[in-house]
């Protein structure tokens, strides 16, 4: 899908290539991670791609997610969740099955474990995804029903996100009544919603004001600035470790979204280089606008090379060998992936109710 600001007429083509450059990060994280069998603490990579590329979706998902001239109503409403409903939860089901029948012939025995982990053996994303688009889809829904319309709403929503988010991080600082039972946030994987929810609401801040965050990315001053922070922020990440106890995950969250939006502004100053009319633009936004074929389908295809792992975990210290040999295997899983969903496409059933197409 692609997106349209400003004046409802201009097509942000980059943006596309943008949700396809993530998707290939997170095919060569899965490749490295349950291919290779490559471990965080030995990569010079992983800990550093792992801090950005699913902040970066989740940001771009709610910048999508932004409609300003729809009419919500009741029936829409609900019209809009069980859309995403038959998107991503039956496809999701079924290659989640398919995944488990292939890898895990004895699943049956150990189903429980594997539905009772917030991760689902990989598939959690497009479940927690659907449960981000229910909240903001009500929370836009009661909006559009105010006299006045502010940004104090769409505001106090980031902030409640954060404090959820904070929970998971800051236990003795922000705390939230338990529940005797606290499974279900695993069950349902709640608690990556929990994680992720406050990127996909501030990609919708960063919509809806469009106009002002150009302003502020095209400033001298903005660019320096958060390349100077994020520098610093993983510096202590990976080798200061200067901040300690509840403070430890703050560089580690300003790092997430810095190295976010330093992606993200890359790409929109460079937005020529990815529209129709170039290779890579080409290629990058028909990955883009495939990602949910490609995530429900990579994790059938991924390579079985633990010596690979092995070698690296042991040997591995140079961060562009890391990279390369993640993205180049992940680009062949990736283009296998477009052809299988290319032929299953044939069928307008498995088109529709595998990957949500009409």
């Amino acid at each position: 899908m692609l997106m349209h600001c400003d004046n409802g007429k201009t097509r942000l083509e980059w943006l596309d290539a943008l949700r396809g450059f993530t998707m290939i990060l997170v095919v060569a994280y899965h490749v490295s991670t349950n291919g290779f069998g490559e471990i965080e603490k030995t990569s010079m990579a992983l800990p550093f791609l792992v801090l950005f590329r699913m902040p970066l979706f989740f940001f771009i998902s709610g910048f999508l997610a932004f409609k300003p001239d729809f009419n919500w109503t009741g029936g829409r409403l609900g019209m809009m969740v069980w859309k995403k409903f038959k998107i991503q939860v039956i496809p999701t089901l079924v290659f989640m099955l398919i995944s488990l029948i292939m890898y895990h012939p004895h699943f049956w025995n150990h189903m429980d474990r594997y539905l009772g982990t917030p991760y689902k053996t990989g598939y959690w994303f497009t479940l927690v995804l659907l449960q981000m688009f229910i909240i903001y889809y009500v929370f836009a829904f009661f909006e559009s029903k105010m006299k006045r319309q502010s940004w104090i709403p769409i505001t106090l929503l980031w902030v409640i996100a954060l404090a959820a988010y904070a929970v998971l991080y800051m236990p003795s600082w922000f705390k939230f009544p338990k529940p005797a039972d606290e499974s279900w946030l695993n069950y349902t994987s709640f608690i990556q919603t929990m994680r992720y929810f406050h990127f996909f609401v501030f990609g919708n801040i960063v919509h809806r004001y469009w106009r002002e965050w150009q302003r502020l990315f095209d400033s001298k001053w903005f660019f320096p600035v958060l390349i100077v922070l994020v520098v610093i922020c993983c510096s202590d990440i990976f080798k200061w470790h200067l901040l300690k106890y509840q403070w430890t995950n703050l560089p580690r969250t300003i790092s997430m979204y810095g190295l976010m939006l330093i992606v993200f502004i890359a790409f929109r100053y460079y937005q020529e280089q990815f529209t129709k009319k170039r290779v890579v633009g080409r290629c990058l936004q028909f990955i883009g606008v495939r990602t949910l074929d490609i995530y429900l389908l990579h994790f059938l295809f991924l390579p079985n090379l633990k010596m690979v792992g092995d070698f690296i975990n042991v040997n591995n210290k140079n961060f562009v060998i890391d990279v390369t040999q993640s993205v180049v295997v992940a680009l062949l899983v990736i283009g296998f992936c477009c052809l299988v969903s290319s032929v299953l496409r044939i069928s307008p059933f498995f088109k529709k109710y595998l990957f949500g197409r009409k």
